[in-house]
């Protein structure tokens, strides 16, 4: 390949298809072939043969994490035979905590694989996880995991529901504190490490320390992707990283606190403004709360109408009223340039006629003051021994999309239309009767019953009366010819919560990457395929902290199609998975042509990035062209926010809307996978609406 003449591959491509090839060939030797890796093997071999037929695609250097040093190659192979020869070990442990010690496997094997060593003095860490691992896996072996009872810093883990990657958390708990009861959780996120990847996270974690320390409640330290801004995966893996704790210890799940600095801070406000109801009280420190004005963009400099649009996703003023419910303090530095933020939330709460909470430190900069710490955590402990209610008589319900559909007991099911202000406010008056305001709203219906209702109810002036025999029942409510009547929606194709969209939102939950079995006749196309399917595959691995599900086409079962999101990568002629969904898709694609939205494209040099419910018949099973209930289906995308973008983490949101045509004659880069030639939003019934053409040439 190097010798060939024609374009190189990457250095790291190469490392990693060295590695893939070692490890899988042990594999099979010892009869204990492991799928994902030989599939991986596969994938980079394809890639690396394919780049032999097309014009090179410059490469796109990474941000995060920074290359670090050279690993002598005696040291690397070393811990690169002890590390395989501890996973293996793995592969035998059948026990419900393997990922306490698979965690501390991975973060020597993306160490090693990404050089993420920066000092000589780091690598004591590498023989230290692997101390762990092997100690945590002989524990295992014998049915003990003596660390669940350990006090002070632990480091521990789970299997993410995203990709199924074993990611790490850290907990702090107080040498005194009684176990034997539920206690509270304070949940602490930790500010932007560029260099702090799973090694020198696991041994942060495992010295203690923190700043925070309640004597009387654990601390949460969710690892959070590492850097992404607590959003995308990082955003679920706060969300597991508390659920897997209150798997492992008794937590009172009305007492959950929500705090942070810097980039922690960030992820308070939005974590906080679209989980509301899953906390007690919550204290962003610092950070960001949107986007625009953060990073001082001028209106001339404003990126296209649909990401304008996607910033309401998660910049935070958009879901003020939810901050309603809770408790929020505010933190900041009086010299700190992040004190942006709490301005811009204190002019948010002011045009809701409310007012913010702002501790601000006297002459501080990026930093506490140790007095307005505190003030702020006794402030906290107040709402924690008040508790969480779980039935308010007022609820504030504010959102965007139906992503972040519900408050306490009331949930949206339909939208009038996506990405504008929506708005459900309830309150309970005499005798039990609830009054609700709607703004955008459908379709809604109660989680629960709420102990107030005596079953009257006004929706926007409008009485209704659930009857005695269904007064058990939880309701549902619809818009109907200008008025509310019971019953939910129907079930046809539509925009549903968890189901709506953007791109990037089937990387929130379950998704299996189908790799095509055959090849485009078009050299462009093929050659853009495999250099994205490759940036995909090794920007997952290194700044989202996993590693991708993979399998070929014809290995896709129906049981994939019930469990996972399938990321489609090819072209109808190329996979068949793709050229079976496309009777169902709204937009047509062949070899010669690509006809979206009404307009053709040359499929020469024309391809479709797009997010769609999954709806197909398959092999005669089951699956009879309904919408498989909340799974999608995503054409030859990862997430959509690149390299360009990780300079900030108020720049990591999704750069595409639910479809797009992309003009591959440019080349990938740093900010774009290719020239945008159309992009929009589907409506609420997943049809094409508001095409707008990109900039540059007709397609």
């Amino acid at each position: 390949i190097v010798h060939a003449g024609s374009r190189c591959p990457s250095e790291a491509i190469m490392r990693m298809f060295a590695d893939f090839i070692a490890k899988s060939t042990q594999d099979i030797r010892k009869n204990m072939i492991a799928v994902p890796r030989i599939l991986s093997c596969l994938l980079f071999l394809s890639l690396s043969v394919s780049a032999l037929a097309a014009d090179a695609i410059p490469p796109i250097e990474r941000r995060l994490p920074p290359r670090g040093m050279e690993i002598p190659a005696a040291q690397r192979a070393r811990w690169s035979a002890r590390l395989e020869a501890l996973q293996q070990r793995a592969q035998r442990v059948n026990h419900a905590l393997r990922a306490d010690a698979d965690i501390y496997l991975k973060a020597v094997e993306f160490a090693l694989l990404h050089n993420e060593l920066y000092r000589e003095k780091e690598f004591s860490r590498v023989d230290n996880a692997l101390d762990i691992a092997a100690a945590r896996l002989t524990e295992l072996q014998g049915g003990e995991a003596s660390w669940r009872k350990q006090r002070g810093a632990i480091a521990r883990g789970y299997f993410s529901s995203v990709d199924g990657s074993p990611q790490p958390y850290g907990l702090q708990v107080p040498e005194r504190l009684d176990l034997s009861r539920p206690v509270p959780l304070y949940v602490w996120l930790h500010g932007r490490g560029d260099k702090v990847t799973d090694l020198h996270f696991l041994h942060q974690r495992s010295s203690g320390g923190g700043p925070i320390a309640p004597p009387d409640a654990i601390v949460l330290h969710p690892f959070g992707r590492q850097c992404i801004g607590y959003k995308s995966a990082g955003e679920v893996d706060v969300l597991e990283a508390i659920a897997h704790v209150q798997s492992q210890y008794q937590i009172d799940e009305d007492r959950v606190v929500l705090m942070g600095f810097s980039m922690g801070g960030a992820g308070c406000w939005h974590l906080g403004a679209h989980y509301t109801d899953r906390f007690v009280a919550m204290s962003p420190g610092a950070g960001f709360a949107e986007t625009a004005r953060y990073i001082n963009l001028s209106k001339d400099q404003y990126p296209p109408w649909y990401e304008q649009r996607l910033w309401t996703l998660y910049d935070v003023p958009n879901y003020t009223r939810n901050l309603f419910q809770i408790p929020v303090v505010a933190y900041s530095g009086e010299m700190d340039k992040q004190i942006q933020a709490a301005r811009v939330m204190e002019e948010a709460f002011l045009s809701q006629g409310r007012n913010l909470n702002h501790v601000i430190g006297p002459g501080m900069g990026h930093k506490y003051h140790p007095d307005s710490l505190a003030a702020i955590m006794r402030e906290m402990a107040a709402a924690v021994q008040a508790g969480r209610d779980r039935h308010p008589a007022e609820i504030s319900l504010q959102t965007r999309t139906l992503r972040y559909p519900h408050m306490h007991w009331l949930e949206l099911v339909e939208l009038k239309q996506h990405w504008e202000d929506t708005r459900i406010d309830a309150r309970f008056g005499d005798e039990g009767t609830l009054d609700l305001r709607t703004r955008n709203v459908a379709a809604f219906r109660f989680r629960w019953r709420p102990k107030q209702w005596n079953g009257k109810l006004r929706i926007d002036g409008h009485p209704l009366e659930i009857a005695r025999e269904s007064a058990g029942e939880v309701p549902a409510f619809e818009l109907a010819n200008g008025g509310w009547k019971t019953g939910g929606p129907d079930e046809a194709l539509a925009k549903r919560p968890g189901m709506q969209g953007p791109i990037d939102d089937a990387f929130l939950s379950s998704f299996l990457v189908v790799l095509p079995s055959n090849r485009s006749e078009h050299e462009r196309v093929q050659a853009w395929l495999d250099f994205e399917l490759e940036h995909f595959a090794s920007r997952w691995q290194a700044l989202f902290r996993g590693t991708l599900r993979m399998k070929k086409d014809q290995d896709v079962t129906s049981r994939d199609l019930r469990d996972h999101n399938l990321v489609l990568w090819g072209t109808p002629e190329s996979n068949s998975v793709l050229a079976s969904v496309m009777a169902d898709m709204p937009w047509g694609w062949n070899p010669r042509s690509l006809t979206v939205d009404g307009q053709p494209y040359d499929a020469r040099h024309h391809v479709p990035v797009m997010i769609y419910p999954k709806r197909f018949h398959w092999r005669g099973e089951e699956f009879d062209g309904r919408q498989v209930p909340g799974k999608y289906v995503v054409i030859n995308s990862g997430p959509t926010f690149r390299e360009a973008h990780d300079r900030t983490n108020s720049l990591q949101n999704p750069k595409l809307p639910d479809w797009a045509v992309l003009d591959i004659r440019q080349d990938p880069s740093a900010e774009s996978a290719g020239r945008v030639a159309a992009a929009g939003f589907f409506d609420e019934r997943w049809r094409f609406v508001e095409s707008r053409q990109g900039a540059g040439t007709s397609p």
